[in-house]
């Protein structure tokens, strides 16, 4: 109780109201011709880190590439993927210690093999197999949430309990920009500025909700403002560039670990293919609104921009390259396995102790099973 107590002594209500506003344009270090844009209180990455983030980005863009094969293929059932945005997926794990937490959605699966998980594991909830396929302890990834905004709750509580132990960890809560409609992301952000919960509420706003355009969403000047009214700084940044997110996302990290509290970051991206498998996208946008993006693309924009500085040749391009189609070998192999099923998995998982009704359903599974074995 002390500890709570403490809290409200020191409210994210006596920020300066200054301090809270996001940049007017969001903050770009590498233009989409890949030269340095100066930037005030904002420098570049260490070369290392771009590099670093080039290799992962080529992993991304491959890793989506293969799993819509695999839907193709009949081995997933569903794929949502992050094409064009993977440069907000790369990022926001790159600046993340081993000990912080990563809260994914379901078009996130490209950061969470950007974290360390097996990438057949990342997409055992695509593929329709139990409900995370990774250790969530293990890998400080969450399950990913389907729901929207959901598992922002999760987040703060994860952070708030960190910060009730002593702990100095850091959550990164992705959301995209339909989940800032929901009352879970509002609910979310007055908690954690109310507790100064060390949490990260990145948005990739990719301008769509499935099918619905960020105008018929929202009339704030943009979604880092709607951290305003909850004491939660917010901050704009070029979703299409590895160098400004690194820099905007690394700093926010940074201020939770030292106790300033959450932050929210707005990426302003593009969803360059369609929602998920499912979806048609030439029922809400036209390929001319789509064109534009593809100019803009992360991948063309850090490879021109580390060419020019000398930091990518050829040789080493072709090396990161190879590394993405193991990875893409990997997800063929393992998910070109058929996984064996027991029903029984279906009522082992539920309750640790099975209700009455659950064993009585069980044991009708297994009597519709052994009379269709008998035919």
């Amino acid at each position: 109780m002390v500890i709570v107590w403490q809290a409200f002594q020191n409210p994210c209500m006596t920020r300066d109201a200054a301090l809270l506003l996001p940049s007017t344009e969001p903050v770009t270090l590498i233009d989409p011709d890949g030269h340095p844009v100066p930037h005030v209180g904002h420098d570049l990455p260490d070369p290392q880190a771009l590099v670093g983030a080039y290799a992962a980005l080529i992993s991304a863009r491959r890793f989506n590439d293969q799993a819509n094969a695999l839907v193709r293929q009949g081995r997933l059932a569903v794929y949502p993927s992050s094409h064009g945005q993977e440069a907000c997926q790369v990022t926001c794990v790159q600046v993340l210690d081993d000990g912080d937490w990563l809260f994914p959605t379901y078009r996130d699966s490209a950061a969470i093999v950007a974290r360390g998980v097996d990438p057949v594991q990342a997409l055992t909830l695509l593929r329709g197999d139990w409900h995370s396929g990774y250790d969530p302890h293990a890998t400080r990834v969450a399950p990913q949430a389907t729901p929207l905004a959901t598992h922002l709750l999760h987040a703060v509580g994860v952070a708030h309990a960190a910060r009730l132990r002593g702990e100095p960890t850091v959550v990164m809560a992705l959301c995209g920009d339909g989940a800032t409609s929901e009352g879970d992301f509002h609910e979310a952000l007055n908690f954690a500025a109310v507790f100064r919960t060390p949490v990260i509420f990145f948005i990739q706003n990719n301008e769509y909700a499935i099918s619905v355009p960020l105008a018929r969403q929202t009339a704030a000047p943009s979604l880092a403002h709607k951290g305003i009214g909850y004491g939660v700084p917010g901050e704009r940044v070029d979703g299409n560039d590895v160098a400004a997110l690194l820099t905007v996302l690394g700093a926010a990290v940074a201020r939770a670990r030292a106790g300033e509290g959450p932050q929210l970051v707005e990426a302003h991206t593009y969803r360059v293919q369609a929602h998920t498998n499912a979806d048609d996208p030439g029922r809400y946008r036209s390929a001319d609104e789509v064109t534009p993006w593809l100019a803009r693309d992360p991948i063309l924009r850090l490879e021109t921009h580390l060419r020019g500085r000398g930091l990518l040749d050829d040789q080493t391009s072709s090396g990161y390259a190879e590394q993405a189609d193991q990875l893409a070998a990997r997800m063929r192999a393992g998910l070109g396995e058929d996984t064996p099923s027991d029903y029984r998995d279906l009522f082992a998982h539920v309750y640790a102790e099975p209700t009455p009704q659950l064993r009585e359903q069980q044991a009708l599974v297994a009597d519709e099973l052994s009379r269709e074995e008998a035919r």
